[in-house]
């Protein structure tokens, strides 16, 4: 059964797309092109939710729907980890994040009659020790070089991830729990009030 889109994501991301399916949010993608440079000493969480909030509203001038925006980065002791330049970067960045933790913020803007809300969540993901070998191997298959961080849980590095704390699904793109409560807020129906 198709419903028709409640909502605008402001994201071409298909993994963003995916987890709101799975909480029966049916969306209109709308993709928007905005400066992704982190300001001078701007703190990450401040930074996940800048940016998710000018993609909201940048996506909501697109459509009549409430518009969701979010920005997910890979926190190194303070330092955000974006998408690697290249395959040099791509290894560096995860032998730094060999054998410890680190933090993924994921920063969730809704616009909607209550105007813009939103949330950050924060989660600390546990690597194993990394080989060089897998490493290439890794990079070889294409899958780190959109990546923030390098790397992406849901896909072939899962296997490095010894453990996680916090939400899974933030790591992925879009923290479902608290993304629901912000859709509730304006008025935006999940699968259960549909």
């Amino acid at each position: 059964m198709t419903r028709d889109p409640v909502l605008c994501l402001a994201s071409a991301s298909p993994r963003r797309r995916d987890l709101l399916a799975s909480i029966g949010v049916a969306v209109d993608v709308r993709p928007v092109d905005i400066d992704e440079t982190p300001r001078p000493s701007e703190p990450a969480d401040d930074y996940v939710v800048r940016l998710a909030r000018e993609k909201a509203l940048a996506g909501a001038g697109l459509s009549p729907l409430p518009t969701l925006g979010s920005d997910t980065a890979v926190v190194r002791d303070g330092e955000i980890l974006g998408k690697p330049a290249g395959r040099d970067q791509a290894l560096a960045m995860l032998r730094s994040l060999s054998g410890r933790g680190h933090e993924v913020l994921t920063g969730v803007a809704v616009t909607g009659p209550a105007g813009v809300l939103s949330a950050c969540v924060t989660t600390r993901v546990f690597m194993r020790e990394l080989e060089e070998a897998e490493l290439a191997a890794y990079w070889a298959t294409g899958e780190p070089a959109d990546k923030a961080g390098g790397y992406a849980i849901q896909g072939l590095a899962a296997v490095f991830v010894e453990h996680i704390e916090g939400s899974h699904s933030a790591v992925v793109g879009l923290p479902l729990f608290e993304t629901a409560a912000l859709l509730a807020r304006q008025g935006v129906p999940l699968w259960h009030t549909a």
